[in-house]
């Protein structure tokens, strides 16, 4: 059933070289990057912050932003991270790396100290940004290209007019109302389960000691106890930046059916905060009843919202795979890399598939074309997609999904946007040569 609307004319917010759809590192990276390749950019952001799953979902942790080279962890994500990573330093808001599995670093940060640098940079670099504005459609042009985006803003509906657009939404939101080739899930439909990440706060860093070693264990002795039992297994309980506070990454989030909770959906999503609260509520009683140091804890904060892992994927020009991931490929047309591994959050339980270490280099490199949509899948010749919903595979997505790969993909679309306006041509048609020499000058490591 549908109830039918009175058309209306709606007001123009403004009209700009690049419009930026999602204000998360890939959003955040394409923003500075096209503006200070001399666009005039807007950046769409539906929350009063930046940072993507990074703040709104609560992640505070930075994946993928080094690799295991041959055994030896190194930075590998440079460029417009660096001067983020930078920021975020000065503002006491960043940890120094931890080792994970004792096979990669992971970055702990402060998420106030995210907001703030990721807005001082992106003014300085003379980006707009809209505030509360939620993506609701898009009008094509008789070529096919996207003309406008339509917001939904609390001073109404207004659209955006750009010569091109970067769709950093992590659902592919403005691809799917642009009419291009999508997919969702692997070949049965089976998304990544989401998650509803927590804080813990007054926990007793000296008792509590290397807990996340323990947790395991101590979980497998509470349900066996009849106690408790838990969504899943692989928990991730470690100290932030300030030892007396502690992330919570357990949740795991699905339908009735045992299906993953589906982020967009409406009715799924909605239930799913529901069921993470009560999650986290569960967790936390175990955390105070049974883990040294967390006697005295409390939940520090809950997520904004749902940590989506995965919805709608690009299908572009090339998709990037499992093996890719695992076998560490090469590109020619090499915009960056990924040193994360395959992180598979299945039902009950969270996979990892690494690249041989110390044998490799531990990353694979990131192509352009999986920016870029296929050519004739509606061929809107001014659409770049970047970040969790760029062109992968499901399980290649599980890996170049974390904010290294997006922070890459971002700088990659933002540089390329502002080339192809500059020559007049469509994206697909930028140079890669002239693409990947601008990426370097900029300080990105491309493999």
């Amino acid at each position: 059933m549908s109830i039918a609307e009175p058309g209306r004319r709606t007001p123009l917010f403004g009209e700009f070289d690049v419009v930026v759809l999602g204000g998360g590192p890939a959003g955040i990276a394409a923003a500075a990057s096209a503006a200070r390749h001399r666009a005039s950019v807007l950046l769409v952001e539906r929350y009063g912050f930046l940072g993507g799953m990074g703040t709104a979902a609560g992640v505070t942790n930075f994946c993928g932003l080094h690799a295991n080279v041959h055994g030896e962890i190194r930075q590998v994500v440079h460029g417009v991270a660096d001067e983020l990573l930078e920021r975020m330093r000065a503002l006491d808001g960043l940890a120094e790396p931890h080792l994970i599995f004792g096979k990669i670093h992971a970055q702990a940060y402060d998420m106030s100290a995210f907001k703030c640098a990721a807005d001082a940079m992106l003014v300085s670099a003379g980006v707009q940004i809209l505030f509360h504005g939620l993506g609701a459609g898009v009008r094509l042009g008789e070529d096919g290209r996207v003309d406008c985006l339509f917001v939904e803003t609390k001073s109404g509906r207004m659209a955006i007019r750009a010569r091109a657009f970067i769709d950093c939404s992590g659902d592919a939101d403005l691809a799917h109302w642009a009419g291009v080739a999508l997919e969702k899930g692997d070949d049965q439909g089976h998304l990544l389960y989401p998650t509803l990440m927590f804080r813990v706060g007054n926990v007793d860093a000296q008792a509590a000691g290397e807990a996340w070693r323990s947790i395991p264990r101590l979980m497998d002795e509470a349900e066996a106890s009849g106690d408790f039992r838990f969504p899943r297994r692989g928990a991730i309980v470690r100290p932030q930046k300030h030892a007396y506070e502690w992330r919570v990454n357990v949740t795991q989030l699905r339908n009735p059916d045992g299906s993953a909770t589906d982020g967009t959906d409406a009715r799924s999503l909605s239930a799913a905060e529901l069921e993470g609260r009560r999650q986290v509520v569960d967790y936390l009683r175990f955390l105070r009843a049974r883990v040294p140091g967390f006697s005295e804890a409390y939940a520090l904060d809950i997520a904004p919202q749902v940590g989506i892992r995965e919805t709608r994927r690009l299908v572009g020009e090339y998709m990037l795979s499992a093996e890719d991931v695992v076998s560490c490929a090469s590109f020619e047309d090499s915009i960056g890399v990924n040193g994360w591994p395959l992180e598979k959050h299945v039902a009950g339980d969270v996979k990892w598939e690494w690249p041989p270490i110390p044998e490799s280099r531990g990353y694979n490199q990131l192509p352009y074309r999986m920016i870029v949509p296929r050519a004739g899948d509606g061929d809107p010749s001014n659409l770049l997609v970047a970040g969790r919903c760029a062109s992968m595979t499901h399980e290649g997505q599980s890996a170049a999904r974390v904010s290294g790969a997006c922070f890459v993909m971002g700088q990659a679309a933002g540089t390329a946007a502002a080339m192809a306006l500059a020559s007049g041509g469509a994206v697909r048609s930028v140079s890669t040569t002239d693409l990947l020499s601008n990426l370097t000058r900029d300080g990105a490591f491309l493999g």
